[in-house]
């Protein structure tokens, strides 16, 4: 239970946790790469940590201290047969990403998560890869996990994706290291580019140019240093509470701002919020320190390209919304539907039990701001990503929030909870 007792504003400074589509992706490069990498900031969230999960069950080493996690890695060709059955939790990039890998390996492999991952889509890593030789069926064909994937020789495609997806994309262009010849891959928009730019990194020829990447087959990878920038999905929460509750000023550190995910600050931004990026860094994935203050926002539109730069932070764009002037529409947005819940739904149903005037549609919401908020009843659906967003709208609301499985934030954010009240004093 949540009360919003905030006359004096947020302050200080905050680190958020590493960010966790580049924690996974450091893992999972590490593992088929030759020799050792290690892994410092590494997010220690549940998702991240099935990641770790599922490649020891393949045979790599890998060891978590307490400052840095260290892969064994053993090439492209060094996994073994699992065991026993791959278990994914909650993550989606793991289980999508993951199955790039699976699908050249040469023995067969069962893929599952939780009863949500058992629900997100999977044909739109099953079809093209595919496509590309691989053998992967969804084992209660509904084309969702558990998928059993039997390993395949794989060949080079060029596939044009229908959706802007950094898993979708990472996906293939994992199996198309194992390919025989270039694999491409063109989306409508681009997607998050983390696995293009690591794959460079460790030493895998991989070329953008627009919205296509096209990566050649059978690289020497060798193992790395990766220090994991601030993950801006979980700033946004700062990002917003700084922003919207009155006299706040919040520093948040290090926070790893690639264009291609940083959507969410230039959103803030043409809503004529007051933030300041500070201490730049453009080696690599670019960092930055984000000095936010209060501000009176307004209604925007956001859509089309914009939305694969923030789609993971529309729930808390919409808190955003609800106390800005005039009205937020947000299009283009379908994704939304098949995260860890149904985030349009959700979003709706939850704000208007809080006082908010919000439309669902079948591709976002619009949002007619500027109306109170009093405190209610909130069920996150075990999605972390509402449940951080209903902890900042709590602060904004008159009364008591009670969030409904608050623990879930768990999968990326651990000390989530802790963090904020760090501000509050």
């Amino acid at each position: 239970m949540i009360s919003n007792q905030l006359t004096k504003g947020l302050h200080g400074e905050v680190t958020v946790p590493g960010d966790k589509s580049i924690s996974h992706r450091a893992v999972m490069f590490g593992a088929i790469a030759n020799g050792l990498t290690q892994v410092t900031n590494f997010l220690q969230g549940a998702d991240c940590l099935s990641t770790i999960d599922c490649f020891r069950k393949l045979g790599i080493n890998i060891e978590n201290t307490a400052d840095k996690i260290i892969v064994h890695g053993k090439g492209l060709h060094g996994l073994s047969a699992p065991s026993s059955t791959l278990d994914a939790g909650n993550s989606g990039t793991t289980t999508r990403l993951i199955s790039g890998i699976l699908a050249a390996q040469p023995f067969v492999t069962t893929l599952t998560g939780d009863s949500s991952i058992q629900k997100r889509p999977m044909k739109r890593i099953m079809e093209p890869l595919s496509m590309m030789g691989a053998d992967i069926i969804s084992l209660n064909g509904n084309d969702c996990a558990p998928l059993q994937i039997t390993g395949k020789p794989l060949r080079g495609i060029h596939y044009h994706s229908k959706v802007a997806s950094a898993q979708v994309k990472s996906a293939i262009l994992l199996a198309g290291l194992y390919a025989d010849e270039a694999t491409k891959v063109t989306e409508p928009v681009l997607s998050r580019n983390h696995s293009e730019i690591m794959l460079r990194y460790f030493g895998a020829d991989v070329h953008t140019e627009g919205t296509t990447a096209l990566i050649q087959p059978h690289p020497q990878l060798n193992g790395q240093s990766v220090n994991v920038p601030g993950d801006i999905s979980s700033a946004a929460y700062f990002i917003a509470a700084g922003l919207c509750v009155p006299h706040s000023e919040i520093l948040i550190k290090n926070v790893g701002i690639n264009p291609t995910r940083n959507g969410i600050i230039k959103a803030a931004i043409a809503m004529g919020g007051n933030i300041t990026l500070l201490n730049e860094n453009h080696d690599g994935e670019p960092t930055a320190d984000i000095l936010v203050k209060s501000s009176d926002l307004h209604g925007i539109t956001i859509e089309g390209d914009m939305i694969p730069t923030l789609i993971d932070e529309i729930p808390i764009i919409n808190i955003m919304a609800v106390v800005a002037n005039g009205t937020t529409i947000i299009k283009d947005a379908a994704e939304l539907k098949v995260k860890e819940s149904d985030r349009i739904t959700v979003m709706t149903e939850n704000l208007r039990a809080m006082g908010a005037e919000i439309t669902a549609a079948e591709d976002g919401m619009v949002i007619e701001g500027g109306k109170p908020l009093h405190g209610a009843i909130i069920d996150s659906y075990a999605d972390h990503r509402i449940a951080m967003s209903f902890a900042v709208a709590s602060l904004l609301a008159d009364g008591e929030t009670t969030i409904k499985g608050r623990d879930c934030v768990t999968i990326s954010y651990p000390s989530f909870y802790q963090d904020f009240e760090t501000l509050r004093r």
